[in-house]
This record gives structure tokens, C-alpha cells and sequence, in this order.
């Protein structure tokens, strides 16, 4: 599958401007700014592609003011970047299929579920719930 590639502009429109930093620039939204919890199993989507990224059943409170989630839908489904900005060693997340940049992945998620911890900026993602139109 082809990456999907538009100009700032273009996603600028299509995204608002906090989505489109978050997304684009690698921005991160404030902790707790956009948690908020669908009732009901679904996938939790790229804002920018709608790629499938998380399944609702892996989400979990982690405490830290944004989505987590113990794993994606697909190893495939993202990709993972050394981060060494603000003087820290993070491993970024962004959405395989158009290169969003969607947070961080950490060591420090439930052991029984792997033990990593998706820490996701709510803003990167959409929420389908199972069996709407487009599954």
C-alpha cells in the first residue's frame, strides 16, 4: 500500500489546527485535554487516514491524561522512531499509511498484556464503534 501524502495545506483543511500539529508537527496535546472513553467495543482509528490502529479491547486508564492502549491492531499498522527531543529517549509512534505522528510507546504497560504502554494523543485518533457503515 502507497503512503498517503498531502500538502500542509491540505491537511491543515482537512484536520484544525490542533490535529494538524499534533499530527503534522509532532505537537502534543495537554494531558487530559481529550480523553474521552466511547461506550462500546469499536477501533480506534488515524485522524488523518482512518487506518485502523487500536482495538477498543486494549485500551485501558493508565493515568497519564491520554489514551493508552497495551497494543496496536497490527504489529503493520504503525511505525516506530527513536525520539531524543526534549532531552529524553522515547520511542515515537506514527500511523504506517500517511506517517502521522500519534505519541509514544513505553515499558511501562500491564505485564500480563506484553507490558507496553501506546500513549496515544486522543486527538490522532477517531473512534468507530463495531459495525458501523465503512467496516
Amino acid at each position: 500500500m502507497a503512503r498517503i501524502v498531502k500538502t500542509d495545506a491540505e491537511w491543515r483543511a482537512q484536520l484544525g489546527e490542533l490535529a494538524f500539529r499534533v499530527t503534522r508537527q509532532q505537537a502534543t496535546e495537554r494531558p487530559f485535554s481529550h480523553d474521552e472513553t466511547p461506550e462500546g467495543a469499536g477501533t480506534y482509528r488515524c485522524i488523518c487516514c482512518g487506518a485502523a490502529l487500536f482495538a477498543s479491547s486494549t485500551r485501558y486508564d493508565a493515568g497519564c491524561g491520554w489514551p493508552s492502549f497495551t497494543a496496536p491492531v497490527a504489529a503493520q499498522a504503525l511505525d516506530e522512531h527513536l525520539d531524543l527531543a526534549l532531552g529524553m529517549r522515547r520511542t515515537e509512534v506514527r500511523c504506517h499509511a500517511c506517517d502521522a505522528h500519534l505519541g509514544h510507546v513505553f515499558p511501562d504497560g500491564p505485564p500480563a498484556a506484553g507490558g507496553l504502554r501506546y500513549c496515544i494523543n486522543g486527538v490522532a485518533l477517531a473512534f468507530r464503534p463495531d459495525g458501523a457503515q465503512g467496516d
